[in-house]
């Protein structure tokens, strides 16, 4: 699957349609950005079952201050709607490619359970 443009009008359609996306924060004139962007390409011709979205950070800037994005690129991965993954820096190919097993291997159910338990802590604390 080709990658898509993810903007502040599609975000939630992308995001909320789809059980695992992975996405790139980039912007024209980074250097590291221009590099990873053809390996983000490559990899996302290889997995028909997850969404690979591009945000440019330039054009949407609240997108990339909603996520608190400081440094490019910056990958994000979804799964079911909960951010797993959020780092800066390029990866290479197969470095991405390991992530995306890793993320594939995540049992959901105990990530959402997690995610419960540290928000319950936040209201009580």
């Amino acid at each position: 699957m080709a990658t898509v443009e993810l903007t502040k009008d599609n975000f939630d359609e992308i995001i909320g349609g789809n059980n695992f996306v992975v996405v790139d924060f980039w912007a024209t004139w980074c250097g590291p950005c221009q590099s990873f962007g053809p390996v983000f390409e490559e990899i996302s011709e290889k997995y028909d079952d997850i969404v690979f979205a591009k945000v440019n950070t330039e054009q949407e800037q609240e997108l990339a201050a909603h996520f608190q994005v400081r440094s490019i690129p910056t990958l994000m991965i979804f799964r079911d709607q909960i951010i797993i993954y959020s780092q800066p820096g390029a990866l290479q190919g197969s470095q991405l490619e390991q992530l995306i097993e890793k993320a594939r291997e995540l049992d959901m159910d105990d990530v959402r359970k997690q995610v419960a338990e540290q928000q319950e802590g936040q209201q009580e604390g």
